[in-house]
């Protein structure tokens, strides 16, 4: 259906006799569909499917039902089925849905390995590390994004949440960056979908640092970040429930 398309472009200025003419049908069953009782209806429906779209880029590993909840969070209704149908119609699936063979390829990278595994910096705030780790606790997973200083071996920003999303990269960066001279900064991450995301990378760009992802396969490409983790499930985490 193109005709949640043309309304769209006739809000940002495009006529629709131009935008009709494109793909062949006429003004006028555009009109009449415009004006039928449903158009409400069709349009939210339109929208729905957008923000589905949109989110399953972002976090490629949710299903519907996690999709619904973020459906919710921004401010748009709909019921479980609803999101089920509009995700099963549009072929919007988590990368888990379907087993595809044993083993699952990596995301492909979007930025070149800059450290290749050699964690050293002669100055703060030149180089950093990111990762995700999860830790069980009587609730339910609790997942920590942290970044690291590669000169100063201090935790410069983290977040933590319920849930494994870009949205807590993004917060974890955000309170990296709070009050620190970031500027031209090596971010380095594995290819989690969360490091890859649209959001995460415009976040990059626009504090203007520059991202680094190590290869697939490469053994200790964030050696680093991990050993950090490590230490503190060992020391902290595995001493208390």
């Amino acid at each position: 259906m193109m005709y949640p398309l043309v309304v769209e472009l006739a809000a940002e200025g495009i006529a629709v006799l131009t935008t009709c003419r494109v793909p062949g049908f006429s003004t006028q069953a555009f009109y009449k569909w415009r004006n039928r009782p449903l158009f409400r209806f069709g349009m939210g429906r339109a929208h729905l499917i957008n923000e589905l779209r949109d989110l399953n880029v972002d976090d490629p590993e949710f299903g519907y039902r996690f999709l619904r909840d973020e459906l919710a969070a921004a401010g748009h209704q709909a019921s479980p089925n609803r999101v089920h149908r509009l995700c099963r119609e549009n072929q919007v699936w988590s990368v888990f849905a379907k087993k595809k063979g044993l083993g699952r390829k990596a995301g492909p990278p979007v930025h070149d390995d800059l450290v290749k595994r050699h964690f050293a910096a002669d100055k703060i705030d030149l180089v950093w590390l990111t990762d995700i780790t999860e830790h069980w606790t009587d609730e339910g997973k609790l997942y920590m994004c942290a970044f690291k200083d590669v000169c100063s071996g201090r935790i410069v920003g983290y977040a933590m949440s319920d849930r494994m999303t870009s949205a807590l990269a993004v917060r974890a960066f955000d309170n990296a960056v709070s009050g620190r001279n970031y500027r031209d900064t090596i971010v380095h991450s594995d290819r989690g979908s969360q490091f890859r995301s649209r959001a995460f990378v415009a976040r990059l760009k626009h504090h203007g640092m520059i991202g680094s992802m190590g290869r697939v396969g490469a053994c200790g490409v964030n050696a680093m970040m991990e050993s950090f983790f490590s230490l503190l499930q060992k020391n902290v985490l595995d001493r208390q429930r």
